[in-house]
This record gives structure tokens, sequence and C-alpha cells, in this order.
């Protein structure tokens, strides 16, 4: 079964390093090399390094790739300038999501451009058919699927942007949020973007397989006196949980709806045609829809994925994410809510393993750098 898995690049490294492997979305990964605690605190006071490696990278070849995208993903990408990267989502007819993505419009160096698409690695084939099947020939966009032949590097904390600056020939430090550049680190060409998915600061290096090890490594020799550390995937399910973040297949699926997840900003209804928008246009107007909430609970028990949610000893929800906050010491969890049971302050309670605990209904994120 394990020799099954596909491996990143930096498998090697993981297993000589303490990483503790696990089965993820069809990949071999590690979820910790010390402890989980100790990784996503350094990621809030200094530096993590993740190998996210396992993402989707879809590239689209062809003067309609835009075009393309912009009839398939809930916000507007076709006027994208180069340099811009927007977060968006693939519905599907019936407005459900497919899949939340990054669409990458960056300027080549040799005066070109690329559209690069990065999706998560449990839906990576299931978007790849689903844009195949709804090209329009006229559009000759040609879909190259780059995960196996790349590697993705997350760098994120505080210190995390002084850490990667030099490295590379592009000034990390002038790319605004949600933007990006092709430039490159000593021979290897490198694509760098700015985005995130801790709630720290931080960016992502895409480069070709070989030359991941040895970028890996300069990262973690260059920022050992920053405090930089290798983090696994438990504590980016931490650290993402506190930025209140959706995780696909937790908050996210395809019985989900956008409106439901608190996604509004990342669908653009108006002079806007795409899949399933006509079902979003209805869904808007649905005030029966439960929705995404914050759970904030006092003492040690943490509340996990699918435990009920109860108000006066009524199930009332179900927990979708949930763990115990090294930042805030104490658990919390987000759930879908019925919207009357959905407002900040409602007190309500979860069942652990058939003891009912308090909880309270918070405003999303719980932790943002910034506050």
């Amino acid at each position: 079964m394990a020799d099954a898995l596909l491996k990143t690049p930096l498998h090697p490294w993981h297993a000589s390093h303490h990483g503790h492997l696990v089965a993820f979305a069809g990949w071999s990964l590690p979820t910790h090399y010390t402890s989980i605690v100790a990784e996503h605190t350094a990621t809030r006071t200094a530096v993590g390094v993740f190998d996210i490696s396992h993402m989707g990278r879809l590239e689209f070849v062809g003067d309609h790739s835009l075009a393309l995208l912009d009839r398939l993903v809930t916000r507007r990408v076709a006027r994208l300038k180069p340099g811009m990267i927007r977060y968006g989502l693939v519905t599907n007819t019936h407005g459900g999501i497919l899949d939340d993505v990054l669409v990458y419009y960056l300027p080549r160096r040799d005066g070109g451009t690329q559209v690069l698409m990065v999706v998560n690695a449990s839906n990576r084939e299931k978007i790849v058919a689903w844009i195949r099947d709804h090209q329009r020939p006229e559009e000759r966009v040609t879909l190259i699927d780059r995960s196996l032949e790349t590697a993705m590097i997350a760098v994120q904390g505080p210190a995390a942007i002084g850490l990667v600056n030099p490295l590379v020939e592009a000034d990390v430090s002038a790319l605004r949020y949600y933007t990006g550049t092709i430039t490159r680190c000593g021979d290897v060409e490198v694509l760098v973007s700015r985005t995130g998915y801790t709630g720290e600061d931080g960016c992502e290096l895409i480069v070709p397989n070989d030359a991941a090890p040895g970028l890996w490594q300069r990262i973690l020799d260059e920022g050992h006196s920053l405090g930089a550390v290798p983090v696994g995937l438990a504590a980016r399910d931490t650290l993402r949980l506190e930025a209140g973040m959706p995780l696909y297949g937790h908050e996210l699926s395809e019985q989900i709806q956008p409106f439901q997840a608190g996604l509004e900003f990342a669908v653009q209804l108006e002079d806007h045609e795409f899949m399933g928008r006509e079902a979003l246009v209805a869904a808007k107007e649905d005030r029966n829809c439960p929705v995404r909430v914050g759970l904030r609970l006092d003492g040690r028990r943490v509340p996990r994925e699918k435990y009920s949610v109860l108000r006066d000893g009524r199930v009332v929800g179900r927990v979708t994410s949930g763990t115990f906050s090294p930042t805030f010491n104490r658990p919390i969890a987000m759930a879908y809510l019925p919207r009357d049971a959905s407002q900040a302050g409602t007190c309500l309670a979860v069942d652990i393993r058939g003891r009912s605990e308090p909880a309270e209904v918070v405003g999303l994120p719980f932790y943002s750098r910034n506050s």
C-alpha cells in the first residue's frame, strides 16, 4: 500500500529527518518532525518551512487560457494583470464547490506570460477532468499537469520574507499580497508567490524536482539562526484552523455552496458568467442553509470532526474541524449551524464522547496577525 503512494522530491529528506510519514490524498507526507506545538509556535513567531508539493499545479498554454478559466471560476480572472494571483472557487452546475483554487497570471522572463492554477491534491484529477470536459474547441488551450515534475515549498512566519529575499533575484518584500513573479535562485528558475495558508506572512516557491532538495536545505540552513524549522501537515492544520481558513473535505465540498462557507468575497455574480452561476444567484437569497461559524470551548477536551453541536440538548449541527489551539491554549472548532444559532455569543455545547461541553459561537478568524 505504501509503495502505491506518491512521493514528493523531498520525501527522502523527510524520512531521514524524523518526519512521521502518513498517507494523505494519495501522497506520503510528514505530519510532524518534533512536536505539533513546537512547529506551530515556530511558524507564529519565526519561520515554518512546509513541503506542499502534493498540491496540484496545472499550467494552461494558449491565448484563451484566462478566458477559459473565467468561465469556470467564481471570480473574474479574464482581466488579470501580469503578476496577479486570484483566489476563487470551481463550482458545479448546482453551485456546490468542486475545489477552491488559485489562478496565477505571471510574467515570464522571456517576455511572455504564464497561466497556472493551484488546486488541492485530493481534487487534482477531478479538476483536470472538469476543465477538459468543459473546454470549448475554439479556445485551443492546452492543459499541462505539472504536479509531478515540480516541487512547491511554503515559507511562512514573521521572518519568512526576510529569509527568502536574499535567496532569489527578485525583491520578494516588494510583492504585494496575492501577487507573484518568476525569478531565479542561482541557476534555477523559481516561481515565487505571496499567498499563504497559515495566517502569517510568507511566500511559496515552485521549482523543478531536481532543484527542490537543494533549495529546501538552503532555506533551513540560512534560516537556522532565525528559528526556522520544517513543519508537517498537523501544524499546518492547526495554523489554518486558527486563521479560520476552510479545508476541502471538511468545510468545503460539493454539497456546500460558497455563501454558506462565508466565501462571498470569492463569488462575483455581476457581469460574470461561469459554471454554477444561476444556482448561486438563488443560493445567495437562501436563508435556510446552515452557515460556517467558529466555536470556542473551555477546558482541554477537543471537539473533532462530525461531533454533534447541541442547543438545549438538541443536535443543530456538526463540527467540521477541531483542534486544541496552541496560540490560545484552548479548544477551537468550526461547524455548520442554522442561522438562528450562528450569531457570535450564542451559547451551545458539543457532544464530546458522550459528555456535553459548553461552547460559544465566535467570529472568524480566531487569529489574525494584524490584531
